[in-house]
């Protein structure tokens, strides 16, 4: 019989607009209104929750914390991690943090993590809000741990991180010393869905919040003070001209308008 092996896993998940909602620019033109969206778990970090929660079934023993930066409106995505069945939600809100690049965000996982025991952390490899693919790379460099990115299939044993990672054209075999870092993409797993007695279990699991002053880092370190890159406008890309339908009674008759339209008005023939 296998002896179960206690394992710290850490998720970091961000709370982003729902790929649904209509996204309307603000009149800065720098950010986004926020009055009307929907607000979910980063789909990657979905991902990244149910792959810790593997982990820990896994291994027999085990405890998985969600870690994220943000207002009071990410307690949501914290408590249906929670209800998937994460055991403990930690959320650093601090108004100094808005504005932060995904450096600073970096910054504050970071120091957070310094008192957090972890042998895994676990992120999804980009958020769809921003596609910055930062944040996990730079935790991992901050903290001096190997990371592994793009990740598609893992094993924890013997003290060690076995993944496997797409690359182009190809994949690529990972070995690495806990503690470790990797990041999910789509084909590692299909996340579950949040049980009813797990929703009323989360209700009562610990969430702690913590602010900036708490894990010893200064307003100026992050936010925009801190930003190595900042966003200087929004905007939508121009609207597509139509399509056009080819007509013909025959399909060679389509196929010499095509010709025709692709030389005079493409002008790409």
């Amino acid at each position: 019989m296998e002896r179960s092996i206690t394992v710290e896993i850490v998720v970091l998940l961000k709370q982003v607009p729902d790929t649904e909602t209509t996204i309307q620019i603000d009149d800065d033109n720098t950010t986004v209104k926020t009055d009307d969206i929907k607000w979910v778990i980063n789909p990657y970090d979905e991902l990244a929750v149910e792959e810790a929660l593997r982990i820990k079934e896994a291994q027999g023993e085990g405890k998985v914390t969600i870690l994220t930066v943000g207002t009071q409106r990410a307690v949501e995505a914290i408590r249906t991690a929670l209800a998937m069945g994460a055991d403990e939600g930690i959320l650093i809100d601090d108004v100094a943090t808005e504005a932060s690049d995904g450096l600073g965000i970096a910054k504050v996982l970071a120091a957070a993590l310094k008192d957090i025991p972890y042998d895994v952390i676990v992120a999804g490899h980009r958020a769809v809000d921003d596609d910055g693919y930062l944040v996990p790379a730079a935790v991992a460099e901050i903290l001096e741990i190997p990371q592994a990115s793009m990740v598609i299939d893992e094993e924890i044993k013997d003290g060690k991180l076995y993944c496997e990672q797409t690359e182009d054209g190809g994949t690529t075999l990972i070995e690495a010393e806990l503690p470790a870092l990797f990041t999910t993409q789509r084909g590692i797993n299909d996340p579950r869905y949040a049980s009813l007695p797990g929703i009323m279990k989360a209700k009562k699991k610990p969430l702690q919040t913590r602010s900036l002053a708490d894990l010893g880092l200064n307003a100026e370190d992050v936010g925009a003070p801190g930003a190595k890159c900042t966003r200087r406008r929004l905007f939508f890309p121009p609207e597509r001209a139509p399509g056009k339908i080819i007509s013909g009674e025959t399909p060679e008759e389509k196929a010499t308008e095509l010709v025709r339209l692709l030389r005079e008005e493409a002008k790409v023939i």
